[in-house]
């Protein structure tokens, strides 16, 4: 089963809307994408298309983060949410869906990419918590890598790590 990954576009919001509502248990990730898009948070947001059918197989979203190292500022992104529809599980559209974005992020420019997520799949892709320690956030811990994207990270302190102010309301939603 062939999947083609690409730019999500207005055209997708049903698509995207419905995988997501899919996906999670709960209507809040559904929501924290419409939120980051609607406060300029979303950077980019990448779609998994079956070749085949058309069908919308997964989706990985990225959005701004403010991070300082040493007191200045970094370019960094969040990855999250990564959903892929049930009947396309464990058939590689999540690891292209984290390929493209990490290589669309490279281009861009960007410094680091944080995720909080299962160390087994992200470590794969070069995803680290030693990247991510020293940095301030309410996510710190086992889960919460980052990503070099740009080579190494310049020496010194690190600083604050925070997510768009749209996963504030998504944790408040987790209590």
């Amino acid at each position: 089963m062939g999947v083609v990954v690409e730019r999500a576009a207005p055209r997708h919001a049903y698509d995207i809307d419905d995988l997501l509502r899919t996906c999670f248990a709960r209507p809040a990730e559904a929501m924290l994408v419409k939120q980051l898009a609607m406060d300029g948070d979303l950077v980019l947001a990448l779609i998994a298309r079956d070749e085949e059918s058309g069908a919308t197989a997964g989706l990985v979203a990225l959005s701004k983060m403010h991070v300082a190292i040493g007191g200045d500022p970094a370019p960094a992104i969040a990855l999250a949410p990564l959903a892929v529809m049930p009947d396309y599980r464990h058939s590689g559209v999540a690891a292209a869906l984290v390929t493209a974005a990490i290589e669309q992020m490279r281009q861009a420019g960007a410094l680091l990419m944080f995720v909080l997520g299962e160390p087994g799949f992200y470590e794969r892709f070069g995803f680290a918590t030693a990247s991510a320690e020293g940095f301030d956030s309410p996510y710190a811990g086992p889960y919460f890598m980052a990503l070099e994207l740009q080579g190494g990270l310049p020496c010194g302190p690190r600083g604050i790590a925070d997510h768009a102010p749209a996963f504030a309301a998504l944790a408040e939603t987790d209590q």
